[in-house]
Order: C-alpha cells, then structure tokens, then sequence
C-alpha cells in the first residue's frame, strides 16, 4: 500500500484488525453508543439552540468521518456539552435561538471551525494543543457546567422568561421571576432527575439519561391526558435521514464569526485529544495529534453541510465505546447506520419528550463537569494552576465563552513564560557520601572559600538572560571573596545569541575583577554554538571542561595553596591530599564547626 494511499485513507492502517470476533465486538459497541447518544443528542442540541434533530444528525456522518479519518480506535465524534454551550452563548447575540438565520449562522461556523482544524493538520500543528493546560480545561469545564444550570432553570421551572447567555443574567432572571413557576413543569423535571439518578445508580446497565427521559415523559403523557396540565414538549423530529445543508459563504459573516470559530477549535481539539489520550492510555494505543485534527476538521466539514452543528470527541461516550468492548473505528460506523435505524421507528415519539426532563438530563451533566475533586488537588498542588483555573472559570462565568477560554490559554501561556525565562541558578557543593556527585548547598554544607559553583536549570536565552545575570550577581554578592567561578551547564538545554553574547559578557566582566570563569558539562548543541560564536576563545578554552573531574582537577591547581593551607573544610577529593602547588598535607583534617550561612 503507497504512502499516498494511506495519508489519504488513513483507516486501510488498521483493515488487518478487521476480523469475524471484532466485528461482533464492534456491532454491540454500536448499538450502545446509539443508544447513549440518542438522548445526549437531543438535549445537547436544545442546549446549543438548535432544533433537536441537529444533535443528531451530528452523531451521523460526522462520526463516520471523525471515526474513519482520526487515529484513535475508540473516539466518538459527536455533539458534547461543552461545544453546545459555547455555541449557544456565542451565536445567540447574533440570531434568535432555534430560527433560521440562528440555524444558518451555525452551519457556517461549523465549517470555519473544519477548516481550521484541518489546515492545523495538515501543517502538523497537532502539538498546538499541549499549551491548553490542565487548569484551563478544568475551570472552563466547571464554569460551563454552571453556565448549563443557569440556561435550563428557565426550561426546568417553566418561567416566561427569555433564555440569556450570561449566568448571572439567566439567575437574575430565574429569581425575580420565581412566583410565575409551573408546578406541573417542575413535577416532570424533578421526578426526571429522581429516576435518572435512580437509574444510574440501580440500572448500570441501560443509559441513564434514556431510564430518566422515558419515565419523564410518561409522566408528563399521563398529566395530559388526565386533564392535569399539558407540559411543553420539544416536538417532532422532521426527518431521520440527514437533509443536505448550506452555510452563508459571505464575507461578512465570516469575519463576524472568526473569533467564535478560532475559540471553538481551540476547545473543540482539547476535548477531542484528551478524550481519545484518556482511553488510549487503556488501550495500549498511540495517538497521532495531526491525524487527529483532520479527522476532527473533516468531520466539521462534512456536518455543516448535512445539517450538523459543531461537534468534536465526547469523553463520556468515548470511555462508553471503549467499555462496550469496541476493537476498531467501525464501532462509531455502526452507531451511526444503527442511530439512523432507530430513529425511523421512534421518530414520531419524540413528540411526546418535555422540554423540562431535556433541563433535567442536562442538570446531571452540567454537575458531573464541575470536578470538585481535581479542583482540591489543583489548588493543592500548585498556586500557577490554581491561578489559571481560577482566572478560567471567573471568565467563563462573567464574559463571553469564545474569549474566555483564549483568556485561560494566554494566563496558561503567561505563566508558562515566567517560568521559562526565570531559571533557577543553584549554588552546588560536592556531596559527602560521593564528592564528584554535586547537590545544592544547605545553610550548613561547607564551602571552598576559594571556588564557587553555580549551575544553571534552564534555557539561557534572550528571555531569562537578565534574570540568569541578576542570580549570578546575587550569588557573587553572597560571597564575594571567591576568585573562582565554576558554571555547570548540565541544565541549559537551549541557548541562543543573546545567551552566547551574556557568557562573554560575565567572563570579561569577571576577569577585570580578577575572577576566573570556568564551564564545564556543557550540552553538545550549546557548546556547537558557543564555539561558532566565538565565546570559547573570549572565556578561555583552558577554562572549559568536559567533565565535573576535569574542571575540579585543574581549578584546584590554580588555588592560593597558602589559603588551602589553613583551610579546615577540605570537600574536595584532591583537598585530602596535597596542596595545590603539589605539596602533601602534613595534619589530619580537622573536626568543623561551622557557623549557618547568611
């Protein structure tokens, strides 16, 4: 098979898996995927504004496509939560919810964000999604898990009010208009919730959204025709089979939705990556971050013109396939074709389902994005990741969704740069119990009165160089008597012409202070540039080493064997011995007190 053909139909890779057993595995995998996304779909898509059948054509070819054109065996593509609600948040301020123009409006922004995704793909800038940190998923996540709650009290209470984008416009709202609440509404709803948590606790086995929606709509049936109440509904589905869509290829309205677009791939990738990461960490598999995003683009693109809205891998349903026993991509092939399959049998009926058990559904899965528990551990664990959840989730709660989540990216990206420009510069002493193997230095390690060593964690580049020299001058400064400086380079993984410029720059400054700088343990690439710079010849090539052994052996040569003479603390191997100008030591090493560093 040529290389063509495989970039082109990437999923003839795994055609060898194909067999008898793994197609049973995958049939039944289908099936309950089909199943899950059945209820999923039609709630998500009420959530993003959209008619509910959109949920679910979503679930269709755009699963083939993602499935078949992705790497991973187990990833489903398809509506999620976090998608639906930024959709909603995003293109309401621009069209009524659930209208044509709304309806148009997502279409066309579907196929911005496929084509974003694809071109990312095809420049091989899968990596792009590893600076979407932890952090920044866990706090937009919670805060869309609240931003769900607020736009479904409306739905769940049955109050005439308008649906906001805003959380605490849409709490506002619920709150000054609470007396109006329809007490037949919240019966559906609530008993919605009861069976559905019920059901997930007692029933395993079969979807929970599925035991909750049924049994709410029961309800809400047997009320309508007692005479009780008649609780909204959320209508017929028009048809099963997707219809052929057209997104607004104006101008105009793309620059409009540019924006929107850019920050749903951005959230759109980070779910779908983790999502396919997670389960492949089960599997054994390795994932290819590029394949992924075309086949994610693909997939964007052939929804919007089969009446799909922006869809991307769903974590739940993935660990779903994967749990069901899926072996390959056909398991997300036959969930479609199967999807289809029960929607013409059941279409009428969805007439029959509450808006309120939708609010209800959605309640449940707006709660299981609030992570409480890694928000403990987070918060624990490290102040940066506190700080860019924190900021995340504030932002997702208070401004609009598509620059909340660029505003995670870039504290992401901030804190990411203060740490790479502001590399530690260690003071090391040899370690009693092995003297060539160095640690840091402790208030009451013993030091050469003669040698200081520094080493440097870090890239030294044009953007932690005047933090690297404002450490170096704090440790001269600490002990200023030394007249030798070792630097250890086993930490500079990276260094660039402003880096190369600052060596010579400390070693000319420290010879006309009669200080001798050394380097030694220098990486390949840094010595390389070092050496075509020119800096080698500006700091001595006699004072470069390649070894830690080397350098000692030589700078203790160069010592004041006077000062070595009345020295008590010895740490070096060759202390031991002889003085530096070759003589032996005529007394025991004394026993040391020494007083805590300053």
């Amino acid at each position: 098979m040529s290389r063509i053909a495989l970039k082109a139909f990437p999923f003839l890779r795994w055609r060898h898996r194909v067999n008898r057993e793994t197609l049973r595995a995958d049939l039944l995998a289908g099936l309950v995927a089909a199943v899950i996304v059945l209820p999923q779909g039609v709630a998500f898509a009420t959530l993003a504004g959209m008619p509910p059948e959109y949920g679910l054509y979503g679930a269709m070819l755009p699963a083939i496509v993602g499935a078949l054109w992705g790497s991973s065996w187990h990833l489903v593509s398809g509506p999620t939560n976090a998608t639906s609600l930024m959709v909603f948040a995003t293109v309401s301020a621009f069209a009524v919810p659930f209208t044509p123009t709304y309806v148009t409006l997502v279409l066309t922004l579907n196929l911005m964000v496929g084509l974003i995704k694809l071109g990312l793909g095809l420049a091989r800038l899968g990596a792009l999604v590893n600076f979407i940190s932890t952090a920044v998923v866990i706090g937009f996540t919670a805060g869309a898990g609240l931003l769900i709650i607020g736009a479904q009290l409306r739905n769940f209470f049955g109050l005439p009010i308008p649906q906001e984008a805003s959380f605490l416009l849409a709490l506002r709202d619920f709150v000054t208009h609470l007396d109006q609440t329809q007490l037949p509404v919240v019966a559906v709803g609530a008993f919605t919730l009861v069976a559905a948590l019920a059901g997930k606790r007692w029933l395993p086995r079969i979807p929970y959204m599925l035991t909750g929606i049924v049994l709410g709509a029961l309800l809400a049936w047997l009320l309508a025709v007692t005479g009780v109440a008649d609780v909204p509904t959320i209508g017929a589905l028009p048809s099963a089979i997707p219809p052929v869509s057209m997104p607004n290829l104006s101008l105009a309205t793309w620059q409009t939705l540019a924006p929107i677009a850019l920050a749903l791939t951005v959230i759109g990738l980070s779910e779908a990556i983790s999502s396919a990461r997670a389960v492949a960490l089960k599997s054994g598999q390795r994932i290819d971050g590029n394949q992924e995003f075309i086949g994610q683009g693909l997939a964007n693109i052939v929804g919007a013109f089969t009446s799909s809205y922006p869809t991307s891998g769903s974590f739940n349903r993935t660990g779903a396939n994967y749990q069901a026993g899926a072996r390959t991509p056909l398991a997300c092939v036959f969930s479609a074709i199967l999807l289809l399959i029960i929607l013409l049998f059941i279409r009428p009926l969805a007439s029959y389902l509450p808006v309120a058990s939708m609010a209800a559904v959605l309640f449940i899965i707006a709660f299981g994005l609030i992570d409480l528990r890694a928000m403990r551990r987070i918060w624990r664990t490290s102040r940066a990741d506190a700080l860019t959840l924190a900021v995340t989730f504030i932002a997702t709660l208070t401004i609009r969704l598509e620059v909340a989540i660029l505003v995670g990216v870039l504290v992401s990206l901030l804190i990411y740069l203060h740490w790479a420009t502001h590399p530690q510069v260690v003071r090391v002493v040899p370690d009693p119990d092995a003297q060539r193997r160095f640690r840091a230095a402790q208030p009451e390690s013993a030091e050469c009165p003669q040698l200081d060593m520094l080493r440097i964690d870090g890239a030294l580049f044009f953007g932690s160089v005047e933090h690297i020299r404002d450490e170096i001058d704090a440790a001269r400064g600490a002990r200023p008597a030394t007249r030798h400086l070792l630097l250890i380079g086993t930490g500079v993984n990276l260094i660039d012409s402003a880096g190369a410029d600052f060596i010579a720059s400390l070693a000319r400054a420290l010879r006309d202070s009669h200080v001798e700088l050394y380097l030694c343990k220098l990486r390949p690439s840094v010595r390389a540039l070092l050496e075509r710079s020119g800096v080698l010849d500006v700091v001595g090539r006699d004072h470069l080493f390649a070894t830690k052994d080397q350098a000692l052996a030589a700078i203790y040569q160069r010592l004041d064997a006077a000062k070595c003479a009345g020295c008590p603390a010895r740490i070096f191997t060759e202390c031991q011995v002889t003085l530096p100008d070759g003589s032996p030591r005529d007394r025991p090493r004394p026993e040391l007190t020494l007083e805590p560093r300053t």
